[in-house]
């Protein structure tokens, strides 16, 4: 890479370094890895609630979008944090010893097709919302903005 120019860095307080992201993530609390632990919303409640993607939780609904599972659907029984998946019900394998176990699922191969919905997930909908938040005149620079910098 001698002949790329560096990447433009913004914030001298965040690391670039590949090394620190993989040890902050491998070693990330459980209250930082349910949030990355998060699946995109399926199309229906992505128009209705104008979000993207929310952290999975107990009790959501999803479906499997990605490997030997697709096409799976079912209720999501345990987030599995230490491990980074979800469990799901009617997603389970059986060992050698003939003893059922549930197969663990990555959250970002699976779409939320039905949210549990209680008042702190409404509240995180609500603030998470981009097109409230466009008509708060949060959001984009438009071009009026760009206009009024030449001004002074």
């Amino acid at each position: 890479r001698e002949g790329d120019a560096p990447a433009m860095k913004f914030s001298k307080a965040v690391s670039s370094s590949r090394r620190k992201s993989r040890k902050a993530h491998f070693s990330a609390p459980s209250h930082k890895r349910q949030k990355l632990m998060s699946a995109p919303l399926s199309q229906e409640l992505k128009q209705k609630y104008n979000v993207r993607a929310v952290p999975v939780r107990k009790d959501d609904d999803v479906s499997v979008v990605r490997g030997t599972y697709k096409g799976r659907e079912g209720k999501v029984i345990a987030c599995y944090r230490k491990k980074w998946v979800i469990h799901i019900d009617r997603i389970t394998r059986e060992k050698a010893n003939g003893a059922t176990v549930n197969v663990g699922i990555d959250p970002s191969k699976t779409v939320i097709t039905k949210l549990k919905l209680d008042k702190d997930r409404k509240r995180m909908l609500e603030r998470k919302d981009r097109k409230a938040g466009s008509a708060k005149g949060k959001g984009k620079y438009t071009e009026a903005d760009a206009a009024m910098q030449d001004v002074d």
